[in-house]
């Protein structure tokens, strides 16, 4: 009882701290950095619970300095990858019969480790893997992925509280198993909360989990890893197996043992995945569980009567924030024209002060984009419209993209913040009011969108680790079942 207590009542968001000068958390943080500078850290795949390097080696650098190799890894190749599978289904049955409260404890355990001496640790990796500012890595590495292990926990827990009606003489309950077979897990690297989840929240629900990190989020990723391990995640559960993106996927969904995806990346790959899915559907011992997140082309609707300062202020750091690879980022901004001259003279004056440059320089604002393939970077576009066809404007950003997940809508006329609910109800699954389209928090605007931007199973929500359990009722009776003739029959 003290245990549930814990759970169900201690449970907040983790604070996120400010770095100021002189903080006894900046100056961890600086040292943590140094510790970086020069180093390549070697990351093997982990395969059986043993570190296993192949052939095939590879290196991440930092996007900012592409002088400075952070990793050094290697890809699972096909073989590799059928053993992590075997290894995983080997660890299956075990790993689900344990108490719900004993695999919560892990989650709870890593994230005190993040939360306390591994803080520094996983901050600095993604800052100089992936080109975080300090705040950046600070609500994503630390507190968003604290938050994803400790919630995830308390609603496992509070899951397994909630059981069926029993009625004399028989006692019902349900059972929460977690899936048949084993969980393939695929990451970004955009932020190194997702992975920790995408990889997490699956095996709290008592399944394996073949993890594929992301290649240019390797360091920070192996972070989170070790760190599982540590606070007591036995060896099988996850495998951490780096790989060549159609390799993992043709390898995994051809196994008979496949029984989900856990997926955030591109519509492509999702749908590439989805196909090959629905090709091997007779292969597979159950239907497998698709969970996917892609992305948006996210909008800011400002109408005549919104407050300029906020609409300026939220669409910089919506569009500009991480250099604009987050999947929330705004990327469209609808202005009319009769506030447009001010909100360009703004955006124009404000976006002069943004410092771009190495993140660990604590004056930066934005860094390196983190991959020259691909424009996924701060790029805002305008359509500025006459405003008195703001209606009209309501049903263009509902039907200009095929995505929906985040959008915004900034005026203080109440009957045309209801009209835009109304109009943009199925545009984004995160909806903001007077804010940016960034910036959602576990447990308070759980994530994720649909149309092309995915399943939208709300990462963050009691409703998300549903996904990755497969109830089963059961009924005892108490009383000997008597005649098998029903009472009309006498």
């Amino acid at each position: 009882m003290r245990w549930q207590h814990r759970a169900t009542a201690e449970v907040a968001n983790e604070p996120i701290l400010a770095f100021k000068s002189g903080s006894p958390e900046r100056a961890a943080l600086q040292k943590a950095l140094n510790d970086l500078k020069v180093k390549t850290e070697s990351i093997p795949c982990v395969v059986g619970g043993e570190e296993v390097w192949t052939a095939d080696v590879r290196y991440q650098v930092s996007p900012f300095n592409h002088s400075h190799k952070v990793a050094k890894y290697c890809y699972a190749d096909k073989d590799l990858l059928n053993k992590a599978i075997n290894a995983a289904v080997a660890a299956r049955r075990e790993w689900d019969l344990r108490p719900v409260q004993d695999r919560a404890e892990i989650f709870f355990k890593a994230a005190n480790l993040l939360s306390g001496p591994r803080r520094a640790e996983i901050l600095a990796k993604t800052m100089v893997g992936q080109a975080k500012t300090v705040i950046q890595a600070e609500i994503d590495a630390a507190a968003e992925l604290i938050d994803f292990f400790r919630f995830n926990a308390k609603y496992a827990v509070e899951l397994e509280e909630q059981q069926p009606l029993s009625v004399p003489p028989s006692t019902n309950s349900m059972i929460y198993r977690g899936l048949e077979g084993f969980v393939a897990a695929v990451s970004p690297f955009n932020f190194t909360a997702i992975g920790g989840n995408l990889a997490g929240a699956p095996a709290l629900m008592g399944n394996v989990v073949l993890w594929k990190p992301s290649d240019t989020a390797m360091l920070s990723s192996y972070a989170v890893y070790k760190i599982l391990l540590e606070a007591g995640l036995p060896p099988n559960v996850i495998q951490f197996v780096p790989a060549d993106g159609p390799v993992f996927g043709d390898t995994v969904t051809a196994s008979e043992h496949f029984c989900g995806l856990n997926f955030t990346g591109s519509v492509p790959t999702f749908k590439r995945l989805w196909k090959q899915v629905s090709e091997n559907l007779d292969r597979y011992r159950t239907f497998p569980r698709l969970a996917g997140e892609c992305g948006g082309k996210n909008f800011h609707f400002v109408h005549s009567s919104a407050d300029v300062p906020s609409v300026v202020s939220g669409t910089l750091r919506s569009a500009f924030e991480y250099g604009g690879q987050k999947c929330s980022a705004c990327s469209r901004l609808y202005a009319p024209d009769s506030l447009w001259p001010r909100i360009k003279a703004a955006l124009l004056e404000e976006h002069r002060k943004i410092k771009v440059g190495n993140p660990t320089d604590f004056e930066t604002f934005f860094s390196a984009v983190i991959d020259h393939k691909e424009i996924f970077g701060p790029i805002l576009t305008v359509y500025v419209y006459p405003e008195s066809q703001y209606k009209d404007i309501l049903q263009l950003i509902d039907n200009t993209s095929p995505y929906g997940l985040t959008g915004a809508v900034f005026a203080q006329d109440k009957a045309v913040i209801d009209e835009a609910s109304k109009v943009l109800r199925n545009a984004a699954g995160n909806f903001y009011i007077n804010d940016k389209s960034t910036g959602s928090v576990v447990a308070q605007q759980p994530f994720g969108g649909s149309r092309a931007s995915g399943t939208n199973d709300k990462p963050g929500s009691p409703h998300y680790i549903l996904r990755w359990t497969s109830p089963q009722a059961v009924k005892e009776t108490h009383a000997p079942l008597g005649d098998w003739k029903y009472p009309y029959m006498q």
